[in-house]
């Protein structure tokens, strides 16, 4: 691989070269050492074109302390300490070293081997493969700059630049890194590589790419012996729909289970869900997800974003395509149009239907609606209609002290666009509500029984009232009403709780304790 430019990775990589060598040689005091001539089988010189060469020709081989070099032929410079070799080059260092080429100058002051063309350096089950390579000795340290390869019994890495220490048995790689495995493939800008326990560390923008997914990551590392990592530095995790991100992911690619510590986003794109935290976990082949510590909910499929608070976030996966979320523990969500807290609840991405448990309360503009169980119902952009399950009751602020009120068994409120449009109350039905004047006066306070009750509301004002099959009513005239007869028994303002931003899910606010219903005798004033 030949590369012309590029100046400033060439001198970066020598930098951090010469950074490695000098802290191995900071324990090395330099001693110049005779480079001998151990055989060859012609030897010549020329005294008047130039004396200092040697010229050896068959079967040569110099030793340079513990380390020899044969080649064909040579040309030995005694005086300069140093050597040329040519064909059939080979260097050994000790019984575990070997380096292979087609050419070799060595000079023995400074212990520096460069080899070219064909180069091959052999380190027990490690071989380093490249063109032009550059042997220091006294570091032990052998490296590239016109591109190579590194290979042991795990992986293959190439990249333009590298070295490789036999010492350490680490080897540094920098630009167009690439490490081929049987199960992935990983693409770097600058990796290290240990060939000892076969764990790359990430020191630049990687990509790791296999059957399974994609991962992003600039700093971490990865054990490509158990393919377990441990990924820094908000790194992303792809596997399918679903998009990973943390400040550091415990990833097991074999078990598919990941660990996120840290401003954690869990998004499931194809039903445009995201789960986020600072802690949490996530297995790709269960596709369940947990996230707590500031855990939030986001679904964004409708338009207008939903946000949700709780202490505790789950996700699974009810077929291939749909997902549940489940939230426990101090409920809060925010929409532009609807706003609710209860203590548990479940969300449905096959029919987006938002189930509400324990205390529920929600709220649409200027109506509140409370009971035991609230699920809300969403079609397109809008919300379908909510249905409170027992102990059902609405509210609509007028003014000041003034409520319209609707309580009964249960209760369905439908929508149009943003606004509620009506409201059926199925058993036990009462209702208070104050008809108006043209110009807005109250006339009185409307107090009504039935078995059922249905309202039309325009423009949040009531438009129709249907009440069946025997009606029973009264008219008190405002100024004859009594404070004490204005509300429903069971009748509470829970404004103080209502999220009033994205923001404000986190807020944690407590049910007053004159707030809690008494459930028994539900419907007897």
């Amino acid at each position: 691989m030949k590369r012309t430019g590029n100046l400033f990775l060439t001198i970066a990589f020598h930098l951090l070269f010469f950074c490695v060598s000098a802290q191995t040689q900071d324990t090395i005091t330099p001693q110049t050492t005779k480079v001998y001539l151990e055989h060859a089988k012609v030897l010549s010189f020329d005294k008047e074109i130039n004396p200092d060469v040697q010229v050896l020709i068959g079967d040569v081989c110099f030793r340079h302390d513990s380390s020899y070099m044969y080649c064909d032929s040579a040309y030995f410079y005694e005086v300069s300490n140093s050597l040329e070799a040519f064909s059939n080059v080979r260097m050994e260092q000790g019984d575990t070293l070997f380096i292979y080429g087609n050419w070799l100058f060595y000079d023995g002051n400074t212990q520096l081997a460069r080899l070219r063309e064909n180069v091959r350096m052999e380190n027990n089950q490690v071989t380093l493969f490249t063109d032009s390579l550059n042997y220091d000795r006294q570091a032990n340290v052998g490296y590239y700059f016109e591109g190579g390869c590194i290979v042991d019994e795990e992986n293959e890495l190439s990249s333009y630049y590298g070295q490789y220490s036999p010492d350490t048995k680490i080897a540094i790689f920098n630009d167009s890194v690439q490490l081929e495995n049987p199960q992935f493939t990983l693409y770097s800008d600058t990796l290290e590589y240990s060939t000892d326990n076969k764990i790359a560390t990430i020191l630049g923008p990687s990509t790791i790419v296999s059957d399974s997914g994609i991962i992003h990551s600039s700093r971490g590392w990865y054990n490509t012996e158990t393919n377990v990592s441990l990924l820094l530095d908000r790194s992303e995790v792809l596997s399918g729909d679903r998009i990973l991100i943390g400040d550091s992911i415990v990833y097991n690619r074999d078990t598919g289970f990941s660990e996120v510590f840290g401003n954690i986003s869990i998004k499931d794109t194809a039903n445009q869900v995201t789960l986020e935290g600072q802690y949490g976990y996530y297995n790709e082949d269960t596709e369940f997800a947990f996230v707590t510590d500031s855990a939030r909910f986001l679904e964004y499929s409708q338009g207008d974003t939903l946000f949700l608070h709780a202490d505790t976030l789950f996700m699974t996966t009810l077929d291939s395509t749909y997902r549940e979320i489940r939230a426990y523990y101090g409920v809060r969500f925010y929409r532009v149009d609807l706003q609710g807290v209860c203590d548990s609840m479940q969300f449905n991405t096959r029919d987006s239907v938002l189930y509400m448990y324990t205390d529920p309360v929600v709220w649409n503009e200027s109506y509140q609606l409370y009971g035991d169980t609230i699920a809300v119902y969403m079609n397109d952009s809008t919300i379908n209609y909510a249905h409170v399950i027992q102990f059902a009751f609405a509210i609509q602020h007028l003014d000041s002290s003034y409520y319209n009120q609707l309580k009964g068994n249960d209760l369905k409120a439908y929508f149009e666009g943003r606004n509620v449009r009506q409201i059926d109350i199925n058993g036990n039905a009462e209702s208070i509500y104050y008809p108006l004047e043209e110009d807005g006066a109250k006339i009185g306070l409307n107090q009504t029984k039935s078995a059922y009750l249905s309202i039309w509301v325009n423009e949040n004002k009531l438009e129709k009232l249907k009440i069946w099959p025997t009606p029973e009513g009264t008219m008190t005239p405002i100024p004859d009403l009594q404070p004490d007869k204005k509300t429903l028994k069971d009748f509470y303002w829970y404004d103080y709780l209502r999220p009033v931003s994205r923001d404000d899910i986190y807020r944690v606010v407590e049910r007053k304790t004159e707030d809690t219903p008494k459930r028994s005798n539900k419907f007897v004033n």
